[in-house]
């Protein structure tokens, strides 16, 4: 897809979700499945089914990437979409656009060790390389308009309200509120 085509599907969008501000609600779906000991199956509409494990130090098989890795993929992959879609609009072209993330973790928290210890990362650091001949000034407004609007970026850095229940057997064991929507 060109530069232009992306340009013109995101106005097409932009101009459908103005004139029907009802079709701006949407909803993204995943269906995983535990499949063996930690390897896990992701299915998100007609796409091939992704193999999620773990590395051997944690029990798996490393058949691919694990979730906290993924959600680093997602950070990177959709700051550069971001990117693209931004460019177009603003008529920079970008020659080159990558990003790269670490996310730092303590184990103390996953494996229950410590109970002060988040067991989520404690820190994510990206580094965004472009190369295009637009000015300095330029890039400044479209790096800021992208970690403005980035999706990924704003769920990691806003308290999300997550809800959720286990059925077990057919029957509702429990249900989870997380604190944010507790407290709203």
């Amino acid at each position: 897809m060109s530069q232009e085509s992306v340009k013109k599907a995101l106005s097409d969008m932009i101009g459908m979700v103005s004139s029907n501000p009802s079709a701006a609600k949407v909803v993204f779906r995943a269906t995983t499945n535990l499949e063996d000991d930690v390897r896990c199956s992701a299915k998100v509409r007609d796409f091939p089914v992704m193999t999620i494990d773990e590395p051997p130090e944690l029990g798996g098989g490393d058949a691919g990437m694990n979730p906290v890795e993924l959600v680093l993929v997602a950070l990177g992959t959709c700051q550069e979409i971001m990117f693209a879609a931004y460019a177009s609009f603003m008529g920079i072209k970008l020659d080159e656009c990558k990003v790269e993330v670490k996310g730092y973790l303590d184990l103390r928290g996953l494996l229950s060790i410590d109970p002060s210890v988040a067991p989520g990362y404690q820190n994510i650091v990206y580094e965004t390389k472009i190369s295009s001949s637009a000015s300095d000034a330029a890039l400044i407004q479209l790096i800021e308009v992208v970690e403005s609007h980035c999706p990924v970026m704003d769920i990691l850095a806003r308290a999300q309200n997550i809800t959720g229940k286990a059925i077990v057997n057919g029957k509702q064991l429990h249900a989870y509120q997380s604190a944010e929507m507790i407290a709203a």
